[in-house]
């Protein structure tokens, strides 16, 4: 391959040199016309030749001319071109007027020779092109019926690139019209192709063309990045036109570039329920991490093995993974180890409730940063298992962060959740108390430890992620695979949904400025901004769709009632913390909601020593007083079936 592509880039120079020679020929005769033969000889003609073709070719050389694909020349080509072509003239001119003073070389054929030798250069290149993609019939709009018809939303970077791909012989699709969110792109159009009218208008424009007998069968989305709520709003209004939806992959999803058959895929449930994505300050996020030693608890877990992952991109000086569950520990370092077998690491399986075990790592691998990912988050299994919900999410949170305190860590990082805002459960509660001592301890770390360098506590505040375990997507993937029902708890309860990708990419964020403006954000609680809550009954429909199937014919939907500690409702701001927006979209923080420092960790020393002596009713105590807006569901649901 390598020795093709090498005796390509020959014949490309080797036919750059021949129309070099032919650009100054044709530019005398253009100029001179019969009385070229008058005044040049044969070989004075063939020596001007010559020189012209020895200036060119080290020029066509230097500038790079051979390392594009005659297959996709473009405009930065015909730059590249115009670059050598007057580089070429403007070199050849004093060469010439030195050998020859210019005698017999009227001014104007260098002019002349300028635009002919673009013209021989580019006019092959693009003319290939254009053979290539079988385009120069023109664009075949009307010619291929068998071609399925197709609506585009979007009149941008993406639906040009979808037409471009339509215009070959073989496509598959037949872009029969373009929707805008812009007004101002209605009438007119791209390739030819019309900007019917706008998103808003999407029903009028179908009629119409269902009347001229050009009625679309699918809706492509063009661009990326559209709203979760408008992709919901226009998968639903597609399938009520009998149109299925789906999008054009992105650019991480071609492995070729454009020279693969351009594929559409089916909108997944990311697109639904995604968001425009945040801009962030990588910069900050790699800083924060690079050359640092950091650990994080919870390593096997879904939002632990993502920060695992985006940490390790970030080239730290080494990672130690914390994880109670052996195989799913095993999971993350081996996939660690294979994609970045330089990286020193360290494996531990630790349970965050056993002290000695955590001050034990922690002296050992000498961490600069923790994230603590470490938790049990399933409401219904805490909420049967309180001790153990509050031993883990409370007091292992504690552990790990007096461990912080002890052995200088500069920044620990607890990942909370909206569960903890008016809790109606166990988890949610343990959680509100893991904040309330992190945010203590935030506040008071230099009385606590005189003398010590401060250790920074932030916490960081999301919704529910995208394939997290216990999360409901897999639950109905898993549901939908045999053939249904799908459960859901109440047709009235909605959650924030983010993806978690996203979720650990803004926790990094988060993390890195909280860690640079440590008097600004003191005992602060960073919330993820989630959009838009989506009601669960209403996803699960578009799941269900996006099987193709037909809700509540071909798969049923059976309502169960809330489960023990669930809510319909789910909250990221607490009536008394006022959101507050910071310099990073996608990131606002909660008003502070002060603590003493003492009265915590006297509460937590007691909620210990409960759990530990099996004590429910001094635990549901403990509970009580320290999250005084704990309570429990103010219905349970009755089971009913769709």
């Amino acid at each position: 391959m390598r020795n093709l592509q090498i005796n390509r880039s020959a014949v490309a120079f080797a036919h750059d040199i021949v129309m070099a020679a032919l650009s100054f020929l044709l530019s005398l005769w253009l100029r001179m016309g019969g009385s070229l033969g008058l005044t040049w000889d044969a070989d004075r003609l063939a020596i001007a030749t010559g020189l012209f073709v020895l200036v060119a070719a080290p020029v066509f050389m230097s500038q790079r001319m051979y390392r594009g694909i005659w297959r996709f020349a473009s405009v930065d080509d015909l730059i590249t071109i115009v670059r050598a072509a007057t580089l070429t003239i403007l070199i050849f001119l004093p060469v010439m007027f030195l050998l020859t003073r210019l005698n017999d070389l009227p001014r104007s054929t260098l002019l002349i020779n300028w635009f002919a030798l673009l013209v021989l250069l580019g006019g092959p290149r693009f003319t290939y092109r254009l053979f290539k993609d079988r385009r120069l019939g023109g664009f075949n709009r009307d010619g291929d019926q068998r071609r399925i018809p197709v609506l585009v939303v979007g009149a941008g970077n993406g639906a040009d690139l979808f037409l471009r791909a339509t215009m070959g012989r073989d496509a598959q699709y037949r872009v029969i019209g373009l929707l805008s969110e812009n007004r101002g792109r209605v009438g007119r159009g791209i390739h030819g192709v019309e900007v019917l009218g706008t998103l808003d208008q999407m029903e009028e424009v179908v009629a119409a063309l269902k009347q001229k007998d050009m009625a679309p069968e699918r809706l492509i989305l063009s661009e990326d990045g559209l709203n979760g709520g408008l992709v919901r709003q226009l998968f639903d209004r597609a399938d009520a036109l009998g149109m299925t939806l789906a999008r054009l992959p992105r650019l991480t999803d071609l492995k070729d570039g454009l020279a693969d058959k351009l594929e559409l895929r089916p909108v997944a449930v990311e697109d639904l329920l995604g968001r425009p994505q945040t801009v962030l300050d990588r910069g900050a996020m790699h800083d924060l991490i690079k050359g640092r030693r950091v650990l994080v608890t919870g390593a096997g877990g879904s939002i632990g093995s993502e920060l695992v992952r985006q940490i390790a991109d970030c080239a730290p000086a080494a990672i130690s993974l914390v994880e109670a569950c052996e195989f799913a520990l095993y999971t993350i370092d081996r996939e660690l180890s294979e994609r970045f077998p330089g990286l020193p690491r360290r494996a531990l399986i630790a349970d965050v409730r056993d002290r000695l075990r955590i001050d034990q790592v922690l002296a050992e691998e000498g961490p600069e940063l923790v994230f603590h990912a470490a938790a049990l988050k399933h409401v219904p299994l805490v909420e049967a298992n309180p001790q153990e919900g509050c031993l883990t999410n409370a007091v292992g949170t504690r552990i790990v962060a007096d461990s912080c305190l002890a052995h200088g860590v500069a920044l620990m990082v607890l990942i909370s959740t909206d569960k903890a805002v008016n809790p109606t459960n166990v988890m949610g509660a343990a959680k509100r108390m893991a904040e309330t001592y992190c945010q203590a301890l935030d506040c008071e770390t230099g009385e606590i430890h005189p003398g010590k360098a401060r250790t920074r506590f932030v916490t960081v505040r999301f919704g529910n992620v995208l394939g997290s375990t216990g999360s409901v997507v897999p639950l109905f993937q898993h549901q939908l695979a045999a053939g249904g029902p799908i459960t859901v708890t109440d047709p009235e309860m909605t959650r924030y949904f983010m993806t978690i990708r996203e979720a650990v990419e803004l926790v990094l964020q988060t993390s890195a400025l909280g860690y640079a403006h440590p008097q600004r954000y003191q005992g602060r609680i960073f919330v993820l901004d989630m959009g838009e809550p989506v009601k669960i009954l209403h996803l699960a429909r578009q799941m269900i769709r996006l099987a193709g199937r037909r809700p509540d014919i071909d798969v049923k939907i059976v309502f169960t009632g809330l489960r023990p500690g669930e809510k319909l409702f789910e909250e990221l701001f607490h009536g008394a913390e006022a959101p507050v927006p910071t310099e990073r979209d996608g990131i606002l923080v909660a008003t502070v909601r002060a603590t003493d420092f003492a009265p915590v960790a006297a509460a937590l020393d007691e909620l210990e020593a409960a759990c530990r002596g099996r004590d429910h009713a001094a635990m549901m105590g403990v509970i009580h007083r320290l999250v005084p807006e704990y309570r429990l569901p103010s219905s349970e649901g009755q089971p009913a079936t769709v």
